[in-house]
């Protein structure tokens, strides 16, 4: 087995030296990181394109506006905050850096997931990045293009599979990063556990989707069709399946077929990624062979393994169908059918708390009901996805689906440990120097 303790010790030790510590040392980091992605990012994106044959400008655009949101936030939320003065006493509480930060990122964004390290750095951590092999071109490109941009006491890159992660898990981290499935975040916070290291677990779930009656059932379509169709369905925070009536459901397929055949040859439409494996190829494939729902609708094109080229699926469901037991993370879509929205939530609160929950409906009571009785990381009422793209708000999960939050200034908190200070015996220590 690899063995990481020498890179681990290393960034610990520069990290006790206090080099990260100084605001203009985190952001001159920063800026080295922007500047690699306005050197490199072709390089990225082309590697991202390899890996799931879709355009990778998305995530070099994204993890560059994160950079510059924080360089320019990020004075304000490291200041440490007077809480009160009492005769001769101050106190403060000190935002400072935890320390050695390991982030394990996932494949189907393997840039825009690997993006709270900027946050770990601008708090003053050192980082260390386990990309995954899935992605095999971009963990290549991740290694080649860090090192050279970054001293591996600031950030550096492990790549491999199991061996290595096993490995990097068996040392002692400050803060661990997963993004995955839960199965493996079990793995990873029972290690963490041996050296009591907090851990950030972003993982997924069965995202339900109900449409109601009184829905703008074209409005839930094409939000529904665009969410399976952008990177090939392989996104943690996807509609899973879909809750629906009777009435609804023929019109809601219909409706979802009419978006999907506007984009024409999926095949050769380059927002429609690829399956990342063969592999995983296999498994969405047998989904397909054991359910014993009815096939609705399925896009035109041959499916191909050796291309990990899979059309997008639409099948009427049962309760217990394979297709209901794990997260899809594909381009297959159930609907099921319930009298109405009482049956929707008795059929959500059943299960596993998810990473994200969409309602499509114009009532505000429904809209209420669903947010209120439901539990999950965040909810969209007539959209999908666009509540985790906003810094102004956290994004993470709840028991099954994760545990932490990242996004803008929550990801900074993340990485930083809030220490109160109570300064005695009028000892003046400028605010500014905290």
């Amino acid at each position: 087995m690899p063995c990481y303790h020498a890179l681990v010790e290393k960034q610990r030790a520069y990290f006790k030296s206090g080099a990260t510590r100084p605001l203009e040392n985190r952001k001159e980091t920063l800026n080295k990181l922007k500047k690699m992605l306005e050197e490199d990012g072709e390089q990225i994106a082309a590697a991202i394109f390899k890996d799931l044959h879709r355009d990778g400008h998305f995530e070099t655009f994204g993890v560059t506006h994160q950079i510059n949101e924080t360089l320019e936030k990020l004075e304000e939320w490291s200041a440490p905050t007077k809480l009160s003065s009492d005769g001769n006493d101050e106190l403060f509480i000190v935002r400072e850096p935890v320390g050695v930060v390991l982030v394990i990122s996932p494949w189907n964004y393997p840039l825009f997931t690997s993006a709270p390290l900027v946050q770990a750095l601008a708090a003053g951590n050192t980082v260390i990045l386990k990309p995954s092999e899935l992605a095999q071109h971009t963990a290549q490109a991740f290694e080649k293009i860090i090192n050279k941009h970054f001293d591996e006491n600031v950030f550096a890159v492990v790549n491999g599979a199991v061996e290595e992660t096993t490995a990097l898990l068996s040392e002692r981290f400050d803060h661990i990063v997963y993004t995955g499935n839960p199965a493996v975040a079990k793995i990873v916070m029972a290690a963490a556990a041996k050296n009591l290291t907090p851990v950030t677990l972003e993982l997924g779930g069965k995202n339900p989707t109900v449409v109601l009656d009184d829905a703008d059932v074209a409005l839930a379509a094409e939000k529904i069709a665009k969410a399976k169709m952008m990177n090939c369905g392989q996104i943690c925070i996807n509609p899973d399946y879909v809750l629906t009536t009777s009435i609804t459901k023929p019109k809601l397929i219909s409706a979802i077929q009419q978006v999907f055949e506007k984009e024409g040859e999926l095949k050769e439409n380059k927002a429609f990624a690829r399956i990342i494996s063969e592999r995983h190829f296999d498994r969405l494939k047998a989904l397909t062979e054991k359910t014993n729902g009815k096939l609705a609708w399925k896009a035109g094109g041959e499916e191909n393994r050796s291309e990990r080229y899979l059309p997008p699926s639409i099948y009427e469901i049962e309760e217990n169908d394979e297709l209901m037991k794990d997260e899809i993370f594909g381009p297959i879509l159930p609907i099921l059918t319930v009298d109405n929205l009482e049956k929707a939530l008795d059929f959500v609160k059943e299960r596993e708390k998810p990473l994200a929950a969409y309602i499509f409906s114009k009532d505000p009571e429904a809209a209420r009901r669903f947010i209120t009785e439901t539990w999950s990381g965040g909810v969209c009422v007539n959209d999908v996805h666009s509540h985790a793209f906003s810094p102004s708000v956290p994004f993470g999960g709840v028991g099954n689906s994760g545990l932490g939050r990242i996004n803008g200034k929550y990801s900074f908190d993340n990485f930083t440990h809030e220490k109160a200070v109570l300064i005695r015996g009028g000892v003046s220590v400028p605010q500014n120097k905290l």
